[in-house]
């Protein structure tokens, strides 16, 4: 059975994923408006019965906004989180819909394996994830300042990765922000930039020249815009005969439109 992505919402003001294998659906973050996500899964062709879990990445509010109200009208689903997120989050959730994993540790929804890995970032215990079945993976790595070597031995393989393209170095230093913020998001435990997505996508490709397609996610409203992030990535691949269109295929997810539904 093939899994299936698709982006509800992917940006700083809020996240939500869907992965799908045949009617087993599961989506990653709810940051957003219950009334998007369930729009969402209409225009993503999956029903409100067919969520079995909604797994969060971490307790920021552009990943949490939704979880009550989610976890309360699908009545099949569970949230799960690990025990340090569960403990930081804010959102009212009934118990009977609380699960719990661990970090590094793989579990099954279905016939879905998922494994939650660690991710540096300026929660509690944040972490990415990767989805598998039939032999493909999908890895989903946003909302982390660096790329470790654990990391990226986790999305070497992977058919298709979500992964941030945050901001441009440049504009970010030039915005309002206030300093502080702009070192947070610069620092090993912020997020990631358009130039170190662009190196990134060029080392797996060095590594593992296989067919995999890059999604382009999290990009800051203020300090990036989807053609900035592609023209920076673009740039840096070419600099390495690395071509899109080919063996490589990328898009951007956009904050405020449902994506298409790839199929892996």
């Amino acid at each position: 059975m093939a899994l299936n992505f698709c982006s509800f919402a992917s940006g700083s003001s809020g996240n939500c994923y869907m992965v799908r294998s045949g009617g087993t659906v599961v989506l990653v973050d709810v940051g957003i408006s219950g009334k998007r996500i369930f729009e969402g899964l209409e225009k993503a062709g999956a029903e409100l019965e067919q969520i079995q879990a909604v797994l969060i990445t971490h307790e920021h509010i552009d990943h949490v906004k939704s979880l009550p109200i989610v976890t309360k009208k699908a009545c099949n689903a569970k949230a799960y989180a690990n025990q340090a997120t569960w403990d930081n989050i804010e959102r009212k959730v009934a118990e009977e819909k609380k699960a719990f994993f661990t970090t590094g540790e793989d579990f099954y929804i279905n016939d879905i394996l998922i494994r939650p890995f660690a991710i540096p970032h300026d929660a509690a215990e944040p972490v990415g994830f990767s989805f598998y079945a039939d032999g493909r993976q999908i890895s989903i790595l946003t909302d982390a300042g660096c790329i470790t070597k654990e990391i990226f031995e986790e999305i070497v393989d992977a058919d298709l990765l979500v992964l941030e393209a945050n901001h441009e170095v440049e504009v970010l230093k030039m915005c309002s922000y206030p300093y502080q913020t702009k070192r947070r998001i610069l620092g090993d435990h912020g997020h990631l930039s358009n130039v170190t997505a662009g190196k990134c996508i060029c080392k797996l490709m060095e590594v593992k020249d296989k067919a995999r397609r890059v999604l382009l996610g999290h990009l800051s409203h203020q300090n990036n815009e989807p053609e900035l992030a592609k023209m920076t990535i673009t740039n840096i691949l070419q600099e390495e005969d690395i071509y899109v269109g080919d063996r490589l295929k990328m898009d951007v997810m956009l904050r405020d439109h449902v994506s298409a539904v790839y199929e892996v």
